[in-house]
C-alpha cells in the first residue's frame, strides 16, 4: 500500500472510528505487522476475522539480532542470564558482595556513588567492550541534557576527525536558516561540540530540528552515546549495539513507578542492528534499588497486551451521524476493537453466572422443606439480620429513627416465629444452604451489572454523547445543526469546550491575539502549579466565562455520565499573547521553565487550532489567520515542525 493511500483515507476519516480506518486500510493490505512486544497478536486477529473474514495470525518469536542481557555492578559487567536461559547465580553473589561493602561503617551514610561508574566512565567501558553506539535511557529531560554535559566536562571524546567534519556539515544544514543571535539562545555552540564528540540528549523538550539532526547523525553511525527518554522507544528508526537503562522506574506524573515487562521489551529492542551487528546488549546499572531479579523478571516476561481505550468524542460523532446514520454508526461501534475486547470478557462473566445459577438451583433443591416455602422464610432472616446490623451500627440516630427500626425488627421475629418453617427439625441445615445461595444470588447480581456496563459499551457511550449534543442543540434527532457542523470541524482534545466557547460569541469581541491567548488554555499543559498571568482585562473578562463555560460542561457530562472536558489551563495564555505581539523569545521565556522545543510545539499545536476555528466559524476567519501570521514567525518557522 503507498501513503498516498493512507493519506488518502486517513483525511476521508477523520473524526471517524480508528478500527474502521484500519479496516479500510487493510483492504488494500495484505500483511499486518505488529510488534514483537504485542502479547496477544492471536486476539487482535481473531478481531480481524470477526470483522474482515478469512485471517491467519503468524507469531514468530525468532530475533534476527540476538539481544544479551547484562547487569553492570561498580565496574563488572557481567551477564544476566546462562546460556540455558537461568538467571546468572555469579551474578546474586557479586550483588551480595556490593552491598556489604555499601553497608560496611567506612560506607556508612555514603551512598553507593563510589561503587557505580560515572556516566562518562560507563560510555568509555561500553567502547572498550566495543559495545558503541549506546542509547542510554534516563526517564528524565533534565537528567539527560545533564548527562551530556557530564561527558562533555570530562572532555569525553569518541569520534574520529573525519566523523566531527562530517557531523558540522550535517549540523549547519540543519541550522543554516537560523540566524546566529537566535542560536546563540539555543545553545547551539554546546550543542554541536557534545555531536563533535558523538555524544547527543535526544527527548521531547528539544528543538524539532535538533532533533532530527540528532535522529540522522545517529542513523549514519556518527553519533556513538544518546542519553533519552522513553520517547525514542517508540515511533524512531534508531537501533543501537547497546542499550542501557540507570533505573528500573520512572515518573508517570504522579509517582515513581516501576517500568513494566513490556516496557522493558519496547525499550531493549533498539539494540542490536540488522545487517550491522551480530548481537544486541541490554544493559541494566545495578544498584541497591535496582537489583537483579527484578531485572531478570523484567526480561524473561513477554506480557504487554494490545488493549483498545477508544471511546466515542463528541467531534466524532457528529461526523459518524452526519456521514452514516445513528443505525450504521452504532453498528459501525459494536465492531470495534475496544467492544470486540469488552465482549471477550463478558464471555467469562456469563460463564460464571452460569456455574452460580445451577449451584443456587442445586441449594434450593436441598432447602426444600415439607412444611413451607423455606426461601420465604430465610428472606425473613435475612431482614431480621439487616435491621439488627442497621440499628448496631447507627448509633447515633434519634430515638424516633430507632424505635422505627426497632418496631420494623419486632414484626418481622414475630413473623418467623408464625412462619411454619420454624418449627421445621432441620431448620438450621437449611438456613446454612439458604445462604450459601443468596451468597451467590448477590454475586450474580453484581456479575450481571459488570455484564450489562460491557454489553455494547462502546455503542451506550456513543448515545450518551450524543444525548449531550442534543441538549446543547448540536443535534436535532439525528440531524446535525448549524452549530453541529461547526463542532465536526473541531478536533481537538477538548472539542466540546470550544465549540460552546465558539458559540457563545466572546472570541468575536476579542483581537486577533487575544483570540490565540484564550484558545490556548484548551491545549497547554502546565508542568507546575503557578499562578497565571493574564495579558489584559479583555482577556481576563474572556477567560472568566471560558470557565463558567467548562464548569456548566462538566456538570452536564456528569450528569449523562460522559468524560469530561479538560479543564482550561493558563499557563500559556501570557507567551502566546506576548509572542503574537512581536516580542523576542528570550522576553516570551523569561523566568519560565519551558523549553524552547516546549514552546515552539505549543506555538504550532495553536497554529493548528486556529486553522480549525477558522474553518469552522467564518466570522473569525479573518482574525484566526492573522493570529497564525503573527504566531508563525522566528524560531517558530525554521525549529518547527509538531514531534
Amino acid at each position: 500500500m503507498v501513503m498516498d493511500e493512507v493519506h488518502y483515507l486517513a483525511d476521508k476519516f477523520r473524526g471517524a472510528v480508528w478500527e474502521e480506518v484500519l479496516i479500510h486500510l487493510m483492504e488494500s493490505v495484505q500483511v499486518i505487522s505488529l510488534s514483537a512486544t504485542v502479547s496477544n497478536a492471536e486476539e487482535f486477529g481473531e478481531w480481524l476475522q470477526a470483522v474482515r473474514g478469512d485471517t491467519a495470525v503468524i507469531v514468530s518469536e525468532s530475533r534476527p539480532v540476538p539481544l544479551y542481557q547484562h547487569v553492570l555492578i561498580g565496574n563488572r559487567l557481567i551477564d544476566l542470564f546462562n546460556d540455558d536461559g537461568s538467571v546468572n547465580q555469579a551474578l546474586f553473589k557479586t550483588e551480595r558482595e556490593a552491598l556489604r561493602r555499601i553497608r560496611t561503617p567506612r560506607h556508612k551514610g555514603r551512598g553507593d556513588d563510589e561503587n557505580r561508574l560515572s556516566r562518562p566512565e560507563v560510555i568509555e567501558k561500553l567502547q572498550f567492550n566495543q559495545m558503541l553506539p549506546v542509547i542510554t535511557f534516563i526517564f528524565s529531560r533534565q537528567g539527560c541534557d545533564s548527562a551530556v554535559k557530564q561527558c562533555l566536562a570530562a572532555n569525553l571524546r569518541l569520534t574520529t576527525s573525519e566523523e566531527r567534519e562530517e557531523i558540522r556539515v550535517t549540523a549547519a544544514r540543519f541550522t543554516s536558516t537560523i540566524n546566529s543571535e537566535d542560536l546563540e539562545l539555543l545553545g547551539h555552540n554546546e550543542w554541536l561540540a557534545a555531536l563533535e564528540r558523538g555524544i547527543a540528549a535526544h527527548h521531547a523538550g528539544l528543538l524539532p530540528v535538533f532533533k532530527s539532526c540528532v535522529e540522522e547523525l545517529f542513523q549514519r553511525g556518527l553519533l556513538k552515546a544518546i542519553f533519552a527518554t522513553e520517547t525514542l522507544a517508540l515511533g524512531i528508526n534508531m537501533p543501537a549495539r547497546t542499550v542501557l537503562l540507570e533505573k528500573l522506574s520512572k515518573w508517570n506524573g504522579e509517582a515513581h513507578v516501576p517500568i513494566t515487562p513490556g516496557e522493558y521489551t519496547q525499550l531493549t529492542g533498539r539494540a542490536g542492528r540488522r545487517g550491522i551487528d551480530i548481537e544486541g546488549n541490554a544493559v541494566v546499572m545495578w544498584s541497591p534499588t535496582v537489583d537483579s531479579a527484578s531485572a531478570a523478571g523484567l526480561a524473561a516476561t513477554r506480557t504487554y497486551p494490545l488493549r483498545s481505550s477508544f471511546s466515542p468524542t463528541y467531534n466524532m460523532s457528529i461526523n459518524l451521524l452526519e456521514r452514516y446514520g445513528r443505525e450504521r454508526a452504532r453498528n459501525s461501534l459494536k465492531s470495534s476493537f475496544a467492544q470486540f475486547q469488552a465482549d471477550r470478557a463478558v464471555v467469562g462473566l456469563d460463564r460464571q453466572i452460569r456455574k452460580n445459577s445451577e449451584a443456587i438451583k442445586e441449594y434450593q433443591t436441598e432447602t426444600l422443606c415439607h412444611l413451607g416455602n423455606f426461601a420465604e422464610y430465610a428472606k425473613i432472616r435475612r431482614e431480621i439480620k439487616q435491621a439488627e446490623t442497621l440499628i448496631s451500627k447507627r448509633s447515633r440516630i434519634d430515638n424516633k429513627q430507632r424505635a422505627h427500626l426497632e418496631q420494623e425488627l419486632t414484626g418481622y421475629r414475630k413473623s418467623l416465629r408464625q412462619h411454619p418453617c420454624h418449627s421445621c427439625n432441620d431448620r438450621e441445615a437449611h438456613a446454612r444452604i439458604a445462604e450459601r445461595a443468596d451468597r451467590l444470588i448477590r454475586e450474580n447480581e453484581g456479575l450481571l451489572a459488570r455484564v450489562d456496563s460491557r454489553t455494547n459499551v462502546i455503542a451506550k457511550t456513543f448515545d450518551r454523547v450524543t444525548q449531550v449534543l442534543a441538549k446543547l442543540d448540536y443535534l436535532a434527532g439525528d440531524q446535525v445543526t448549524p452549530t453541529g457542523k461547526m463542532l465536526s470541524k473541531i478536533y481537538a482534545e477538548s472539542d466540546l469546550a470550544i465549540a460552546e466557547t465558539i458559540k457563545s460569541g466572546l472570541l468575536e469581541k476579542l483581537s486577533d491575539i487575544e483570540i490565540a491567548a484564550v484558545l490556548s488554555v484548551f491545549l497547554f499543559e502546565s508542568r507546575k502549579p503557578e499562578p497565571p498571568k493574564i495579558p489584559n482585562s479583555q482577556v481576563q473578562d474572556a477567560l472568566k466565562e471560558v470557565v463558567s463555560i467548562w464548569s456548566r460542561l462538566h456538570n452536564l457530562e456528569s450528569e449523562y455520565d460522559v468524560k469530561t472536558q479538560k479543564e482550561p489551563d493558563f499557563g500559556f495564555c501570557w507567551m502566546a499573547f506576548r509572542w503574537g505581539g512581536g516580542h523576542g523569545l528570550n522576553s516570551v521565556l523569561r523566568n519560565s521553565d519551558l523549553s524552547v522545543g516546549d514552546f515552539v510545539r505549543s506555538i504550532k499545536q495553536l497554529i493548528d487550532l486556529l486553522n480549525q476555528v477558522a474553518g469552522a466559524k467564518p466570522e473569525l476567519r479573518d482574525k484566526c489567520l492573522s493570529a497564525i501570521k503573527k504566531l508563525d514567525r522566528g524560531v517558530v518557522i525554521y525549529l518547527g515542525g509538531l514531534s
